[in-house]
């Protein structure tokens, strides 16, 4: 298990193939790149799924996402929380649809007279959102159904695989039976569970450039016993070889190479970035410990709400909790934490370098935000305080 590159390198390995390095052409590529873009709801800044592509896309708008939609390039699915995923993957969902289908439960036990009922008014009526599915009791005595229900019904329907997003609405979500939704050239056969195992490692290294075997598994159940019998095989096969780092064995493709350099900026990532979404890997790799605090009470919180991890080259050197004040049209930069040590005392210009770059990341993140201007309401770091305090 000799390594053929350096600790730095794995990490440049890691960013290059993150899409960090380089930009992508288009949100397609950049989805086909990660295998996938978390969907998330949070809204205080621009949401998640537009943040990553912001950090990868040349000159990336969120109506480009949508129109990857509309173009049929990508699809909304479940990887291991809800996603956009590339069109070209989609019969691998149908490993997790059809056990859904012959009973799995996801959230909630199926109602399958409200979802017969569901389903046959979209096959009836065309696309549908949830909010069509409301009634007023007193206006609507004759309706079958309530919004829950209903709701409940086409998430139902849409995990099985019999209905799929055709597009959001205000970020509702569009359904229509997949049957019209689905391009006719897309393969729709349900993969094996050896072919499921080795799409879930092929799309693991292509977007990371290595991997454990518990990565690989994040959040994926039933899979285990046939996916490590898999990456076996392909280590005996020679696809695949092995390292050690940290104490921690990963499986990369011998053939990968190192394209790109890392340059000496700085990116501000989303807490739900695929680069730091596995926390466990982000500490071992990069020796930083990250935790979004969305869900901590506001008592407990260390630094913030919603901070977004700072990456200056391959670097975590910090966070920032951010909101964007979308009515004076300023982006707050609530607290920025600085980690302990990430600066050198004696080394002015390297700090100036960081101040630089830092300036530049938050002009571009602000303006992605519809903020003309930003404001620091307190750090941890005297210096950076006083550089970017005005």
């Amino acid at each position: 298990m000799t390594s053929p590159y350096s600790a730095k390198q794995w990490l440049q390995l890691n960013l290059q193939q993150q899409g960090l390095l380089a930009p992508e052409k288009s949100v397609a590529d950049a989805i086909s790149q990660l295998s996938y873009v978390q969907i998330d709801s949070i809204n205080v800044v621009e949401r998640a799924h537009h943040h990553v592509l912001f950090n990868r896309v040349a000159k990336y708008q969120p109506s480009q996402l949508q129109q990857s939609m509309v173009n049929k390039e990508i699809f909304e699915y479940w990887s291991h929380a809800a996603a956009y995923l590339p069109i070209n993957d989609y019969r691998f969902s149908l490993f997790n649809k059809s056990r859904i289908k012959q009973g799995g439960k996801h959230w909630f036990e199926p109602e399958h007279k409200v979802i017969r009922e569901v389903k046959a008014r979209v096959a009836a009526e065309g696309p549908l959102k949830a909010s069509d599915f409301s009634h007023d009791s007193n206006t609507h005595k004759s309706g079958w159904w309530d919004w829950k229900p209903a709701k409940r019904a086409l998430e139902q329907l849409f995990m099985q695989g019999e209905l799929m997003v055709l597009q959001r609405d205000k970020f509702h979500k569009v359904y229509d039976l997949t049957e019209r939704v689905l391009p006719s050239h897309i393969n729709s056969q349900a993969p094996t569970d050896s072919e499921f195992a080795r799409y879930l490692i092929e799309r693991y290294i292509k977007a990371h450039g290595f991997g454990s075997q518990q990565q690989m598994l994040y959040l994926r159940k039933n899979i285990k016993a046939v996916l490590v019998k898999t990456l076996n095989e392909m280590c005996l096969a020679g696809e695949l070889a092995q390292f050690s780092l940290a104490g921690v064995s990963y499986f990369y493709n011998p053939s990968q190479q190192l394209l790109s350099t890392i340059p000496k900026r700085v990116w501000l990532l989303n807490p739900f970035d695929n680069l730091v979404i596995q926390r466990q890997r982000l500490t071992q790799l990069f020796d930083f410990n990250y935790q979004i605090e969305v869900y901590v009470p506001a008592a407990k919180r260390q630094y913030g709400y919603y901070s977004l991890p700072i990456l200056w080259g391959d670097k975590f050197v910090g966070r920032v909790d951010v909101k964007a004040e979308r009515k004076t049209g300023i982006l707050l930069l609530q607290n920025l934490a600085v980690e302990e040590g990430a600066f050198t005392s004696n080394n002015r210009s390297e700090f100036d370098e960081f101040i630089h770059e830092l300036k530049l990341a938050i002009n571009q993140y602000a303006a992605f935000n519809g903020c003309e201007s930003w404001q620091l309401l307190k750090s941890n770091h005297s210096g950076v305080e006083a550089e970017l305090s005005f």
